[in-house]
């Protein structure tokens, strides 16, 4: 479905955009929330969890566009505390994560708390538009290859085994890891991840010392050995 075919069966659907980036935000309202043209009405805003939970419990909307790194405990921890409106038999609230990160884990973990989709920021405003109304139809949506991650987690009876090292590093900090090891500048980084050089530099910081790592070459070399490039 297309922007014109949804206002042309006189479809409306009302969403929430939760992501912590202020910026972001806007450009997503900018380019989606015309609702006489795309038939989306952007209902509320949220910048972490409790804001996420607060908003989506008072405006009940159809889809929540939801980032998977937030303050508070991140996308899951918004899905498990929405988990009764999801599971509503009338209008239940679908979530379509909307993420920077094509992180295996990051995908599997908002579909095992209850998204029905993962998209990518680099998703166009059409498609985006055409994947709210798919996910308000019930369907399941995902970026390309995106998809693959989410049938072989399920498809598997094992659990993943654990890396303690990994797990040191928060969510914000793998995703630094991993656009560091595919050979992104710090600029790169800063503006893929809407944060600042310094942070970048911060975040790497904070890599290396908890990985015990001495430079950017260990590493890649660290996160390539697991697969996470």
């Amino acid at each position: 479905m297309t922007e014109d075919s949804a206002v042309t069966e006189g479809r409306r659907v009302r969403v929430v955009l939760v992501d912590d980036h202020r910026m972001f935000r806007t450009g997503v309202q900018a380019e989606i929330g015309e609702t006489e043209r795309t038939g989306v009405e952007v209902v509320g805003e949220a910048a972490d969890v409790d804001q996420a939970v607060t908003v989506i419990t008072a405006t009940r909307p159809e889809v929540v566009l939801l980032d998977v790194h937030l303050p508070g405990g991140g996308g899951v921890e918004v899905l498990r505390r929405c988990a009764p409106l999801m599971a509503a038999a009338e209008h239940p609230v679908r979530f379509l994560a909307l993420s920077v990160s094509d992180a295996a884990e990051d995908v599997i973990g908002v579909i095992r708390g209850g998204a029905r989709g993962y998209v990518t920021k680099t998703i166009t405003g059409a498609d985006l538009v055409d994947s709210v109304f798919r996910v308000q139809d019930g369907d399941a949506v995902f970026s390309p290859r995106l998809a693959g991650f989410v049938l072989d987690a399920f498809a598997s009876t094992d659990a993943p085994p654990v890396d303690e090292d990994l797990d040191r590093l928060t969510q914000r900090e793998r995703e630094v890891l991993r656009l560091i090891a595919r050979g992104y500048a710090y600029k790169e980084i800063a503006k893929q991840l809407f944060i600042s050089v310094k942070t970048v530099e911060s975040h790497v910081s904070a890599v290396l010392r908890k990985l015990q790592l001495s430079n950017r070459h260990e590493l890649t070399r660290w996160a390539t050995a697991r697969r996470l490039v």
